[in-house]
């Protein structure tokens, strides 16, 4: 696992934490605690230190409009009266060493306090107990169910989003009626959704790139696993190797094979494609019908919140329905932080019910609070409803053992490059073995 954590997953990061982590973090000034009997000197050097993956902005700028996140860490300045300090991460400074490589350097060396992590750090550092148990906190009693599944690692809540991460299809509608196909729910409606549209004259129905495939992979492989009532025996099993992964991906490998077979989907330009800059000017010029995407590009006009046509957000194929497929990135408080007890106040009030209302409001996402709700624009109501509903398949998961979003992106990235079905299995079956060792 290592030789693929190494090699590939540092390439899916820059594209992970771009598209979950979208605005940039302000550093935010000094508030004085009326409860807090320290001279404002010393309350000035109270600091928690967090590390991101977002330049900073001026820190001196008191009256610039701040970001989600911002808004949030503003409530926790003042209400602790400590400052947060802004260590961001760029390219331009690390060189070849991606985020999640420079995250874990940090962290094990107690480098700051709180850290935004994607999901294979927070395994990887969970699992080598350096990240604090979250489960105490006041505003973890409100997470969902599904918050605490993908981030609890040997039975430790290890980190905390501000958001929950949704994948979908997006489909245009107006070109579905006019060759009068209702939405697909299972691989064979959308198989053949594919076939009238060749038949129509749409050459390629579905807008691909290098990094988004796997959706369809966790659709079909998890589908019965996080909805069969079985969920916690079946990752068991997994961790144990009594079960195989390869058993659970095969039926999404074939599904991709079949649609790459069939021409459904330019293997060539998607093998080279980055997420949204090579599918998206097709889908909104109406040329193909169907791409793949996170909930947030139906709510920005620089990816699909504003089409001439009408728009619908879906689930994945599945023998279960439209599936919607959910990773997420977390905050976690370092193990060892040298100011680990304001990190952990800190975070309590960033993910606190009041300030997921004002963060969810600001970016239109899903809360990992069950109490906190907010409208959806009308196009992502399928996919919503879906997840309202408590059916969807993670993309993530900390309690597994073998990492999921990033190596199943590099093993469909294998398939694309003309690897067989049965390859793909064996390097599913070759990551088990070497993670359980």
């Amino acid at each position: 696992m290592r030789n693929v954590e190494n090699s590939g997953i540092r390439r899916w990061t820059a594209v992970c934490l771009a598209v979950l982590v979208a605005a940039a973090l302000a550093a935010c000034g000094d508030s004085r605690d009326s409860k807090n009997l320290l001279t404002a000197e010393e309350q000035s050097q109270r600091t928690v230190n967090l590390f991101s993956p977002m330049e900073k902005t001026d820190p001196d700028a008191e009256n610039v409009a701040r970001s989600a996140s911002d808004l949030t860490v503003a409530m926790a300045e003042e209400a602790l009266g400590v400052s947060v300090a802004y260590r961001t991460y760029t390219a331009e400074s690390y060189q070849d060493k991606t985020y999640d490589e420079v995250a874990l350097d940090r962290v094990r060396n107690d480098m700051d306090d709180l850290y935004l992590l994607n999901p294979d750090t927070i395994l990887l550092l969970g699992a080598e107990e350096r990240l604090m148990d979250l489960s105490g906190l006041e505003s973890a009693k409100n997470l969902r169910e599904i918050i605490r599944t993908a981030n609890t690692v040997d039975g430790k809540l290890v980190a905390i989003p501000q958001e929950v991460v949704a994948y979908g299809l997006f489909i245009n509608k107006d070109m579905f009626d006019r060759c009068g196909l209702d939405l697909p729910e299972t691989p064979e409606e959308f198989l053949e959704c594919c076939r009238v549209f060749q038949e129509n004259g749409v050459e390629t129905p579905i807008g691909a790139n290098r990094w988004w495939l796997e959706t369809f992979v966790f659709a079909l492989a998890y589908a019965d696993l996080y909805n069969g009532g079985n969920t916690e025996a079946e990752i068991a099993a997994l961790n144990r190797g009594e079960a195989r992964y390869s058993d659970y991906m095969r039926p999404g490998f074939e599904f991709l094979q079949e649609l790459i077979d069939r021409g459904y989907i330019d293997v060539e330009k998607a093998r080279v494609s980055e997420a949204i800059e090579a599918e998206g000017p097709d889908f909104l010029a109406q040329k193909t019908p169907i791409v793949m995407a996170y909930w947030g590009a139906a709510n920005t006009e620089t990816a699909y919140g504003k089409t001439d046509f009408e728009m619908r957000v879906i689930g994945f194929p599945s023998s279960r329905g439209q599936m919607p497929v959910m990773p997420m990135t977390g905050f976690a408080v370092g193990a060892d932080a040298e100011h680990a007890e304001d990190a952990m106040r800190v975070l309590d009030i960033m993910v606190s019910d009041e300030a997921l209302q004002v963060y969810s409001e600001t970016n239109r996402v899903i809360s990992p609070s069950r109490n906190v709700s907010v409208e959806c624009v009308p196009a992502l109501e399928p996919l919503n409803a879906r997840i309202e509903e408590g059916i969807y398949v993670l993309g993530s998961n900390a309690g597994m053992k073998v990492e999921q979003w990033g190596n199943t992106c590099l093993i469909v990235r294998e398939l694309l490059n003309g690897a067989t079905v049965d390859e793909c299995m064996a390097a599913f079956d070759r990551l088990q073995d070497e993670t359980l060792g």
